[in-house]
C-alpha cells in the first residue's frame, strides 16, 4: 500500500473533454474527428473560456490551440444561435482556410456557417458570403478591413467573440495599424482570445489594447524543439547547395519532405528542378494564385506529391500530418523561424528529421540556433562519390529550370501589359501582399494589407 507521501505526489489522470464542461453535441463532434484527450493548451484554456473570460494563450504551433478557442465559441453559439458571432484574424490565407475547416467540422451538428475572407479571391463572392450572415468569419486583416470599408451592409457591430490567432506573426507582418482600425469598429462588450507562440512587446501592447482582465495560460517553453526530432546539418560550399539538396532528396526518396527556401524564386526554381529529375515536387509560396496554393497543399497532404518546396508561408500554423523530413535549403535568419520550420515534422509524439544546409556564410547563424535550442546538431553522413556523379545532371536540370522560369516570366509580363491596357486587375494588390509572406521586401503599395 503506498504511503501518504507517495499518494500525494502521484499524477492525477488527464482531464476529459466532458470533465472540462463541454456539451454533448461538441463531445460527439470531437469523437467524430478523433479528438480523444485534450491537449495541454485545451485543458488549460477551456475551463476559463467556458466561464466567459478573456484568454491569452501562449502555445507553440501544433499544440491544438484552434480547438481551444473554437470549442467555447461553438458552445456559446449553441446557447445563443443568432447573428454574426465570432471573427477570427489569422496572418495567412492557408491558416484562415484551415481554421474555417476546423470550425465547420466541430460545429457540423449545430449547422455552423463560416465565411473565409482573404486576399486573392473575388470581393463580390465574399460579399455574397457575408450577406448570408455567417456565424463565424475567419479573415486576414487587410481583406476584412476592405469589406468593412467597402461592402454595403457588412459590419461587426453585433460581434460577440474576437480571436487573434498567431498574434506575434500578425504583428511581425505589420498588421498592427489595420488591427487597430478593426478594434475601433467592434463592440467593447465582447470576449477576446489572443493566441501567440511568443509574447513579444508588440503582443503585450496589443493585449492591453484589446483584452479585459484576461486569464493567461502558457503551456510551452519560449523556444524549444521536441525530443523526438533528430536534427542534422550539412556543411557545404555555397556553389554546391543544389547538388547536395538532390543528394538528400535521393537518400530520403521514400519520405514526405518539406524543403524551405528564403525566396519565392528559389522555391519555384527548385520545384521545377526536382520535377525535371523525377521527384514529385510542388511549390508553395505567396506569388501563386490562391487556388494553386490550396491545390499544392492538398496534393502534399493527400500523399499525391511527396516533396513540398515552400517559403515560410508554410512554416507556421498549418497542420500538415505525416511530414517525415524538413530540409532547410536556406538557413533562417531568426532562430524562432527555424523552430517553426522544423516543427512541421515530429508532431504529436511522432519522430522526424531535419537537415539544414550550412554554407561558409552561415556558421554564425547555425551557432545561434544551437544556442537557442540547447543542443548541437549532428553531421549528416554523405557519399562524396555519389555527389560527384550527380553534379552534371543537377547542373543541367538547374539550367532547364532557369530557362523555364524565364519563359514563364515573359508570359506573365505579356499578360500584365494586357491587364494594364484593360484598366488593371483589382486583385494585383493581393498578389503584391503575398510577397510579404514569402519574405521578399515589402513595397510601399502593399503595406499593411492582406
Amino acid at each position: 500500500m503506498p504511503s501518504a507521501d507517495e499518494a500525494s505526489t502521484s499524477t492525477a489522470p488527464p482531464p476529459s473533454f466532458k470533465s472540462l464542461g463541454l456539451i454533448d453535441p461538441l463531445l460527439e463532434a470531437l469523437e467524430q474527428v478523433n479528438f480523444t484527450t485534450p491537449t495541454e493548451i485545451q485543458a488549460a484554456a477551456l475551463p476559463d473560456a467556458l466561464q466567459g473570460r478573456d484568454i491569452i494563450g501562449v502555445a507553440s504551433t501544433g499544440s491544438g490551440k484552434t480547438a481551444a478557442f473554437a470549442l467555447p465559441i461553438l458552445q456559446k453559439l449553441w446557447e445563443e444561435p443568432k447573428g454574426l458571432f465570432a471573427c477570427v484574424l489569422a496572418p495567412t490565407r492557408e491558416l484562415a482556410y484551415q481554421i474555417s475547416q476546423q470550425f465547420e467540422s466541430l460545429g457540423a451538428a449545430m449547422g455552423v456557417r463560416c465565411a473565409t475572407i482573404v486576399g486573392g479571391m473575388e470581393m463580390m463572392d465574399q460579399a455574397r458570403a457575408l450577406a448570408k450572415r455567417p456565424h463565424v468569419v475567419v479573415a486576414t486583416p487587410g481583406r476584412l478591413n476592405d469589406h468593412l470599408e467597402n461592402t454595403k451592409g457588412f459590419s461587426l457591430r453585433s460581434l460577440k467573440f474576437l480571436v487573434l490567432d498567431e498574434a506575434d506573426r500578425l504583428l511581425d507582418m505589420d498588421f498592427g495599424p489595420v488591427i487597430d482600425k478593426i478594434l475601433k469598429v467592434i463592440p467593447n462588450e465582447r470576449t477576446t482570445y489572443l493566441f501567440s507562440a511568443t509574447m513579444t512587446t508588440k503582443v503585450a501592447k496589443l493585449q492591453r489594447a484589446s483584452l479585459s482582465n484576461p486569464v493567461r495560460v502558457e503551456v510551452s517553453e519560449k523556444y524549444s524543439t521536441v525530443s523526438t526530432l533528430l536534427q542534422y546539418y550539412l556543411f557545404i560550399p555555397l556553389s554546391q547547395k543544389d547538388v547536395h539538396l538532390i543528394y538528400l532528396a535521393n537518400s530520403l526518396a521514400q519520405n514526405s519532405i518539406i524543403i524551405f527556401t528564403r525566396t519565392v524564386h528559389d522555391a519555384q526554381r527548385l520545384s521545377i528542378m526536382l520535377r525535371t529529375l523525377g521527384f514529385p515536387a510542388v511549390p508553395l509560396h505567396g506569388q501563386l494564385s490562391q487556388s494553386s496554393r490550396l491545390g499544392a497543399l492538398g496534393k502534399f497532404k493527400s500523399g499525391g506529391r511527396r516533396v513540398l518546396v515552400a517559403t515560410d508561408v508554410a512554416s507556421r500554423g498549418l497542420d500538415i500530418p505525416h511530414v517525415d523530413v524538413v530540409i532547410n535549403y536556406d538557413i533562417p535568419t531568426h532562430s524562432k523561424d527555424y523552430i517553426h520550420r522544423v516543427g512541421r515534422t515530429a508532431r504529436a509524439g511522432r519522430s522526424g528529421k531535419s537537415v539544414t544546409l550550412v554554407t561558409q556564410y552561415d556558421v554564425e547563424l547555425i551557432q545561434r540556433i544551437e544556442a537557442v535550442i540547447g543542443k548541437k546538431m549532428e553531421l549528416w553522413p554523405t557519399d562524396t562519390e555519389e555527389i560527384a556523379m550527380l553534379r552534371e545532371r543537377v547542373d543541367e536540370a538547374g539550367r532547364a529550370a532557369t530557362n523555364e522560369m524565364k519563359e514563364q516570366s515573359g508570359g506573365k509580363s505579356a499578360r500584365k501589359r494586357k491587364r494594364d491596357r484593360n484598366g488593371g486587375d483589382r486583385d494585383d494588390r493581393d498578389r503584391d501582399d503575398d510577397v510579404v509572406e514569402a519574405g521578399v521586401p515589402r513595397g510601399k503599395k502593399s503595406k499593411g494589407r492582406r
